[in-house]
C-alpha cells in the first residue's frame, strides 16, 4: 500500500518537490507569499438546533432481507475508482430474481463506505443507487480531474506547499461538485433504497478516522444534510502537501446536543476497544476541548486506507446483539457479505536486488508503505474478527426467540433454521488474478487521469475477482435459490482466467 495505493500518491512529485525546495532563494518566497492557499473551508455551518444522530440501523433495501451486502473501497486515486467500479458492475450483472422485476446483487447493497479514490465511486452508488450508476465509467473514468489542479513545478506553488498543499478546496472539490455530483448534499441521500454511505477522511488532530455521519457532526453543532457530497470525497482525498487539510469549524458555543448512549459506554467502560474509544473521545473534543476551533482533515489512507472503520464502528456500537440490522432484518437474514475492493499495488520497487541504496525518497516511501501494508493486515482482521462476533450474537438471539415471533416477522415458520447465518468477508485484490495482469495492474500509477487502456483493464479486473471467489458465487446461489430461481447461474466467460 503506501503513498501510492493513498489518494493520488504522487511519490514522484514529492520528490521533484523537495528537490526543488532546496533550490528555491529565500527572496523568491517573501515575493510569492501571496500565493498561499485561500479556499480551505471551513466546509460546514454550526447551528443552534439540535441535530439527531446517527441512525440505529441501516437501510433495508433488499426485497425480503435475505442477503446483506456491505462494500468497502480503497484508496488509490482513479486506480481504486475504477477496479470499485468493475466490482459493483459484476454485482449488478449477477441477476438473483426477474420476478415481479429484474434484481440484481447491487440491489441488495446495504452498506457502501470509501475512502479517497474509492469514496468517489461509493458516494456515486450511493447517490445514483443500482439503477444509475452504470454511466460513473463515463463521467469520471473517462474524465480529467487533473486539468482542475494545480500540478506544475513552480515557485507559486512550492509556497502553496509550504503554506499547507498545492491544491485547496477550488480544485478537485469543486470539479466533482460541478462535473460528478451536480451539487448533491447528504441530503439526497435519502432516497427510497438508497444505502448507508460511509466516507472516511482522517481528523489529524486527534488522529482518528473521520466519518462522515450524524453522530460526527451531531457533536460538531452542525448538518450534515447540507454538507455537499463533493466536500466530503474531496476531504477523503486531500493527501499532505498535494492537498492542503480540508477544514470544519468546531463549536464554539454550546449547543442543543445528547450524547449518543454507545459514546458514553465507550468513554466510561474501561474495556470498550481501542478504535471505538479513540473515535468516542475525538467527538468529545469537538465540543470540550476549548483551544480546538477547526478540525483539519487529510487523506483518509492515512488512518484507514481501506474504508471499513465505518462498518467495524458501526458493530462496536451496537447495543443490540442484531445492530446495525434492525430486529426484524435479524430474523430474515441468510447471508452476509462484505466485500473489501482493494486497488493497492504490490512491491515493484527494484532496489532490493543491489548491495547499495534505496535513496532517501524511496527509502521514505518504504517505511510509510511498510506501516501501511501492516496497518491493512490489522484491519482485515479486525474486520473479520468483528463480523465472527455478530454471527455468534445474531445466532444466540435467533435462537432465543419464540416461534410466534419468528412467524410474525417471516411469515411462516417453514424452512426455520436460527442457526442459518452465513457471514462472508472477502478481501477483493490485484493478487486474485493471474500473474500477468497483476503485474500490469501493479505498474498502474496512482493519479487522477489514467489512459483508456488502463481504465478498461481495472474495470474488467474488479468485475474479475468477483467471480474469483468461490464463497461469493456460493451466496449469489443461495440467494437465488431463496428467490425460486432454481436454473443454473450462467457465468459470463470474462470472468477469468483467475488463479
Amino acid at each position: 500500500m503506501g503513498i501510492t495505493n493513498n489518494c493520488f500518491g504522487w511519490s514522484g512529485l514529492l520528490r521533484h518537490i523537495l528537490g526543488a525546495i532546496r533550490g528555491l532563494a529565500l527572496s523568491a518566497l517573501v515575493i510569492l507569499a501571496g500565493c498561499s492557499i485561500k479556499d480551505i473551508g471551513p466546509i460546514n455551518t454550526l447551528t443552534s438546533e439540535s441535530r439527531p444522530g446517527s441512525p440505529e440501523y441501516i437501510p433495508d433495501v433488499g426485497d425480503d432481507g435475505s442477503t446483506v451486502i456491505g462494500l468497502a473501497f480503497s484508496g488509490g486515486g482513479m486506480r481504486a475508482s475504477a477496479f470499485s467500479y468493475g466490482v459493483l458492475t459484476a454485482l449488478d450483472e449477477l441477476i438473483i430474481d426477474e420476478v415481479p422485476y429484474r434484481r440484481s446483487m447491487a440491489d441488495n447493497v446495504r452498506v457502501v463506505a470509501g475512502v479517497s479514490g474509492g469514496a468517489v465511486m461509493a458516494s456515486y452508488f450511493a447517490l445514483k443507487g443500482s439503477d444509475g450508476f452504470q454511466d460513473f465509467d463515463q463521467r469520471f473514468l473517462h474524465q480529467n480531474p487533473e486539468s482542475a489542479m494545480r500540478m506544475g513545478l513552480n515557485p507559486a506553488n512550492l509556497v502553496r506547499v509550504l503554506h499547507g498543499g498545492a491544491n485547496d478546496r477550488s480544485s478537485f472539490g469543486r470539479w466533482l461538485d460541478e462535473n460528478l455530483y451536480e451539487g448533491a448534499t447528504f441530503a439526497n441521500l435519502r432516497h427510497k433504497n438508497a444505502p448507508a454511505l460511509w466516507v472516511t477522511a482522517s481528523d489529524v488532530y486527534n488522529r482518528t478516522p473521520f466519518l462522515f455521519n450524524e453522530d460526527t457532526f451531531a457533536a460538531l453543532c452542525s448538518d450534515l444534510e447540507a454538507l455537499k457530497i463533493a466536500d466530503a470525497v474531496a476531504a477523503s482525498a486531500s493527501f499532505p502537501v498535494v492537498f492542503a487539510p480540508m477544514v470544519l469549524q468546531a463549536p464554539s458555543a454550546d449547543c442543543p446536543y445528547q450524547q449518543p448512549a454507545w459514546m458514553t459506554r465507550a468513554l466510561d467502560d474501561p474495556n470498550t476497544s481501542l478504535r471505538l474509544h479513540a473515535y468516542a473521545d475525538a467527538l468529545a473534543s469537538y465540543r470540550q476541548n476549548p483551544s480546538l476551533k477547526y478540525v483539519r482533515l487529510l487523506d483518509g489512507g492515512l488512518t484507514d486506507n481501506l474504508g471499513i472503520t465505518g462498518l467495524v464502528l458501526a458493530r462496536a456500537s451496537a447495543r443490540t446483539p442484531y445492530g446495525p440490522l434492525s430486529a426484524e432484518d435479524g430474523v430474515k437474514v441468510r447471508n452476509m457479505l462484505f466485500l473489501v475492493a482493494d486497488a493497492g499495488r504490490g512491491q515493484t520497487a527494484k532496489w532490493g536486488e543491489a548491495m547499495h541504496g534505496p535513496g532517501i525518497a524511496p527509502l521514505l516511501q518504504a517505511a510509510i508503505d511498510t506501516n501501511m501494508v501492516a496497518a491493512l493486515r490489522e484491519g482485515i482482521d479486525a474486520l473479520v474478527l468483528a463480523m465472527d462476533d455478530w454471527k455468534r450474537q445474531l445466532i444466540e438471539y435467533r435462537c432465543s426467540l419464540p416461534l410466534e415471533t419468528v412467524r410474525r416477522i417471516r411469515g411462516t415458520t417453514s424452512g426455520w433454521n436460527c442457526r442459518d447465518v452465513n457471514v462472508v468477508v472477502e478481501h477483493l485484490a490485484f493478487a486474485d488474478l493471474d500473474q500477468e495482469t497483476e503485474d500490469r495492474l501493479n505498474q498502474v500509477p496512482t493519479r487522477l487521469a489514467l489512459p483508456k487502456e488502463d481504465i478498461a483493464l481495472l474495470v474488467d479486473s474488479g468485475r474479475r475477482t468477483v467471480y474469483a471467489h468461490e464463497s461469493i458465487m456460493k451466496v449469489v446461489a443461495d440467494t437465488r435459490r431463496g428467490a425460486g430461481v432454481r436454473e443454473p447461474m450462467q457465468l459470463s466467460s470474462a470472468a477469468g482466467p483467475v488463479r
